[in-house]
């Protein structure tokens, strides 16, 4: 229930009297840091020293682009003297970090595939999230620090001044907390079914150590909300916003359409104390599960972002990869793609497809190479029914992520198969196509594995539900077994249990595994750890055994970690993957603004 200081955010019509009402006209384009011809000055108070707000450019380090760019890509350090951002060049995708005072800057050596960059308060660690974990690294120099699982975190974490780090360890999840020395996350926040939440995210760790800000997605509708850490008392400041930040100076900041816009605050009565106010327009800001705005701020105010004009260029592009790791591009245009799927004999592919403008799902004809959109209501995860006639999906179109198959030649109408109280995603069809394997996220048992069959009542029920993660389950082509992947040992690794379950399991991987897919013959299972495919030879005949596991090819396709993000062809000579296309960004250069405290006090003034 919101308070009183809540305030319900309109959608936006910048005012021609605003000075930033466009982005700062950018003509210097260098890496040290030079002032451009802007000064603007604070005349709201005599009293104090005005401060000049001045702009600069800073370049990227030769040949590279920004990256990863669906989510934010850019952090600065609290004291403003350290920029780290993640960037593609010579192929590798890994953190930078670079010193705003001088020309020096360097990459972090093994984080690789790396996002959401974030600082500790004393601005000597950077956490970030890679390989379906979340890590930290010194700014001074040495390995990454695994802290814990985070599957697939939409946003960004915040690193509290109690050294507690609160994060979205799922897509479609609650927060969690976890010690920022590593440990077991700890949920902090509730999903309330009767409004209809289905996510919380995008946190903040308010300066007074005692709340935590942060955005709740409810029936499609975001509101940004302060929780008390102590307590767990929840109040609504604003209504129709996301990703919302504190600033020193009394204010919320939040982008909208690609404008920075705020509104004045009270850190201790915790209330909003004035209507939204656009401060810069022209910010990059990319749509899809959740909002992505190319921004950050120092708490002593210096700003960097990323001006919205900039071209994202083709996206990701669909690859055959052969078991020697030689590629071959399908020729469907360069799109958001994400976790395809091979149709059971191999001609087609469904697939998602970011930014269209939400994510839906696509069949692409391989031999009539023609793409033609499948869902038209936001959804995701894709899979082909065994007879190849529907495909299975998820959907927050009346919940949290329900189930929902369509006739996979786009006629008819959807149809829900299952609609829960907490957020679902499809992994697997039995060979009979009379039972779905799909996993649950619990805000108490974090992921677990769930049977849904088709006959009889219909009811889902439990296959595997620990205190630990487990997901990704999928039938091998004789229905007899589940592989899956699980957190029981402390890391992810891919294990196998019989069908129907008897308790007995074998550990597949042998350090760290993700992304289980049967080969169509069963007799072989291919994973992923970090950037390796691995393959393992199976027997189930007469009992069950494998072998060891065995490195097919390495390479850097996106992973989800929880849900495999690519197939294999029927024969099992080729991976259908995705990759990262080589003019995914042509993002070269950051905009920066110094002093811009100064800027957001006259404009929106505190009371």
């Amino acid at each position: 229930e919101a308070l009183t200081g809540s305030v319900t955010v309109s959608p936006i019509g910048v005012s021609s009297q605003s000075p930033w009402k466009r982005a700062i006209p950018w003509s210097i384009a260098v890496v040290a840091v030079l002032v451009a011809g802007l000064a603007l000055w604070n005349s709201t108070s005599p009293t104090s020293t005005p401060q000049p707000v001045s702009g600069l450019v800073v370049a990227l380090p030769p040949e590279a682009r920004l990256a990863n760019l669906t989510r934010p890509a850019l952090a600065l350090s609290p004291d403003g003297t350290r920029l780290a951002y993640v960037a593609t060049r010579g192929g590798s995708t890994q953190l930078y970090l670079r010193s705003m005072y001088q020309q020096e800057e360097k990459p972090l050596p093994d984080t690789e595939d790396a996002y959401l960059p974030f600082f500790s308060p004393d601005g000597q660690w950077l956490g970030f999230f890679s390989g379906g974990k979340l890590k930290k690294v010194s700014v001074s120099g040495g390995a990454p620090v695994i802290l814990c699982d985070a599957p697939t975190p939409n946003t960004t974490a915040s690193w509290g001044a109690n050294d507690t780090i609160v994060f979205t360890p799922h897509t479609d999840s609650t927060l969690f907390e976890v010690p920022a020395t590593g440990g077991t996350p700890q949920p902090l926040t509730t999903l309330d079914s009767q409004n209809e939440e289905s996510s919380h995210d995008s946190p903040q760790v308010l300066p007074d150590g005692q709340s935590v800000l942060f955005t709740i997605t409810s029936a499609g509708t975001p509101k940004i909300v302060v929780q008390s850490l102590e307590t767990g008392q929840r109040r609504v400041v604003l209504e129709g916003a996301d990703e919302a930040r504190y600033v020193p100076t009394g204010h919320l900041v939040y982008a909208q359409a690609g404008t920075l816009m705020a509104v004045a605050f009270d850190l201790e009565r915790l209330e909003v104390m004035s209507g939204p106010i656009p401060i810069l327009q022209g910010i990059m800001q990319t749509t899809g599960p959740v909002n992505s705005t190319q921004l950050t701020f120092s708490d002593s105010g210096t700003l960097v972002y990323v001006p919205a004009d900039t071209s994202l260029g083709g996206g990701r592009t669909l690859v055959w990869v052969d078991r020697k790791g030689a590629t071959e591009p399908l020729a469907a245009p360069p799109r958001g793609y994400a976790t395809p799927r091979l149709s059971p004999v191999g001609q087609r592919v469904a697939v998602s497809i970011d930014g269209e403008p939400d994510e839906d799902i696509w069949v692409y004809d391989i031999r009539r190479d023609a793409l033609t959109r499948l869902t038209f209501d936001t959804a995701s995860f894709p899979l082909w029914t065994p007879d190849g006639t529907r495909i299975t999906f998820q959907s927050s179109k009346s919940g949290p992520r329900d189930l929902f198959w369509k006739a996979a030649d786009g006629t008819g109408a959807e149809e829900q198969l299952l609609a829960g109280e907490f957020p679902n995603s499809p992994h697997s069809w039995s060979p009979d196509g009379k039972v779905l394997a799909f996993t649950e996220v619990h805000p108490s048992t974090n992921a677990d594995i769930w049977l849904l069959p088709l006959e009889g009542e219909g009811k889902a029920e439990v296959f595997l539900q620990t205190p630990f993660s487990e997901t990704g389950a999928v039938f091998s082509p004789d229905g007899d077994w589940l592989a899956y992947r699980s957190s029981e040992s402390g890391r992810n690794e891919i294990y196998v249990r019989p069908f129907p379950t008897t308790g007995a399991k074998w550990q597949i991987s042998t350090e760290g595994g993700d992304e289980a897919v049967w080969a169509r013959s069963g007799n072989e299972l291919f994973y992923r750890s970090g950037n390796k495919m691995m393959a393992v030879d199976i027997n189930a005949e007469p009992t069950f055994t494998h072998g060891t596991p065995q490195l097919l090819f390495e390479g850097e396709y996106p992973s989800i970690g929880t849900r495999a993000a690519y197939d294999v062809t029927p024969d099992g000579r080729r991976f259908l993957m995705v990759r990262e296309s080589e003019e995914a960004s042509t993002v070269t250069q950051l905009n920066v603004v110094l002093n811009w405290f100064e800027e957001l006090k006259r404009l929106v003034p505190t009371p």
